[in-house]
This record gives C-alpha cells, sequence and structure tokens, in this order.
C-alpha cells in the first residue's frame, strides 16, 4: 500500500505501476485535478493545505479499510500539497484487484472516504482574492 502526500507534481504513471500485479486482472483509477473555474468565477489557481501526518494516517485508514472490505491486491493514494494551477493534478487514486468490480467500489470508497474525513484543506483563488472550499461530507 502507498499512502503519500506531496508538495511535487504527481506522476500517474508511477502510481499506476506501484499497483500492478500478477494477481490483479484490473487497475482502476481517479485522477483529481484543478478545474479552470468554480462557482461561476475563472480561478487562477489553488492552495492546498494538510495536517500532513494526520491525513497520512487517515488516508492509510481509509484504503486498508477498503483493501480489507473489497479484497483488493493493491491501493496507492498520493495527494499534492502546496499552489498549484487549473490542468494541475490534486490527486491519483489507484486500485488493482482481481476483478473490475472490486476495483471501483474500492477506489469509490478511498475517494469518498478521503473527502469525508482526511485533514487536506484547499483555498481557490480568482484574481488574488481566495476562498476556503467546505469538504463534501
Amino acid at each position: 500500500m502507498t499512502v503519500r502526500m506531496t508538495s511535487n507534481p504527481i506522476s500517474v504513471d508511477s502510481v499506476i505501476k506501484s499497483v500492478r500485479s500478477n494477481r490483479a486482472g484490473g487497475i482502476v483509477t481517479f485522477i483529481g485535478s484543478v478545474r479552470e473555474a468554480s462557482r461561476g468565477a475563472k480561478l487562477t489557481r489553488m492552495e492546498l493545505e494538510a495536517a500532513e501526518d494526520l491525513a497520512k494516517k487517515d488516508l492509510t485508514r481509509i484504503a486498508k479499510e477498503a483493501q480489507s472490505r473489497f479484497r483488493t491486491t493493491k491501493i496507492a493514494a498520493v495527494h499534492r500539497l502546496g499552489k498549484l494551477r487549473p490542468g494541475d493534478t490534486i490527486v491519483v487514486i489507484a486500485v488493482s484487484a482481481p476483478h473490475r468490480r472490486e476495483a471501483f467500489s474500492a477506489c469509490k470508497s478511498v475517494i469518498d472516504g478521503m473527502k469525508k474525513t482526511t485533514p487536506i484543506w484547499k483555498k481557490e483563488f480568482t484574481g488574488e482574492v481566495g476562498r476556503w472550499v467546505e469538504g463534501k461530507r
């Protein structure tokens, strides 16, 4: 299992490679990126902050629960922190499993769980004006 927070760009290929296995019949990925607009306003940037140790611990818990519940082979979740621009990758989640149903279900479970409880905060900027974004509960 791979769970990381990083201030560097995320390599989607390396995240996918980390979950490859001869026991897996499928890999499902979720790639979240910065939109160019939010609530009708053009975004110039986004800033992401986290309580890194707590975020990593919580995301690890979520991934372990998904791995156990859906009998996946491997799970990787990498989340970006810092200043990002529209089009930049925020998060990559990759799940391998013997069958596609388990891989899709586990991937959805990880991103949904992360959105609910993981202490990561984002602030969207339109020009120099920033607004904290409420998490999806």
